[in-house]
């Protein structure tokens, strides 16, 4: 094969592979756009109206049995980050989630995030602590059920999900108060 060939071979592995990978959209939020008031959480301060942005995603890796569904702040002022949802258990046939989902109507688990409590809590950073960016995160699992707790710490899960996904996808939106 000669070197225009082999080029022209490799681009196609190359597209192939980036077809292939996990995709998260949303009509909701955009990809480093900021997030409506919709999305700010009720409490702390925060006066929104605490609904999670409806969600959905393509592309599932071979040997899916399930999913989770992450939110999290990697500029909340803590040294750690910030956990506002933790979803998982859900079926390997949801690709899609509405604005403000019940994921136990689902057959889906949420975990304590770190507002201390289970379910979604949305943005709501310092006033004048600038820009936060919140990564919405699916992650493909090759398993039913995730070896979790409703009750086990964030981080852990965050470990959990990060050691046996198949595959992630995430959508970066932003806010400041």
């Amino acid at each position: 094969m000669n070197s225009f060939a082999t080029s022209i071979f490799v681009a196609g592995l190359m597209a192939t592979a980036s077809a292939q990978a996990l995709q998260i959209t949303s009509q909701d939020i955009k990809e480093g756009h900021p997030m409506a008031k919709t999305f700010e959480f009720s409490g702390w301060g925060c006066d929104g109206d605490n609904l999670s942005p409806q969600l959905s995603w393509t592309n599932v890796p071979a040997g899916t049995k399930s999913f989770a569904i992450t939110a999290y702040d990697p500029d909340a002022p803590t040294g750690s980050g910030f956990w506002h949802w933790i979803a998982y258990d859900l079926n390997a046939s949801v690709t899609s989630l509405p604005r403000g989902v019940d994921i136990a109507k689902l057959g889906g688990q949420e975990a304590r995030i770190d507002y201390g409590k289970a379910g979604f809590g949305g943005a709501c950073p310092p006033a004048g602590d600038g820009m936060h960016r919140y990564q919405f995160t699916v992650w493909a699992l090759p398993t039913d059920k995730l070896d979790v707790t409703t009750t086990t710490p964030p981080a852990a899960i965050g470990f959990t999900l990060n050691k046996i996904a198949l595959d992630k996808a995430t959508l970066t939106a932003t806010y400041t108060k």
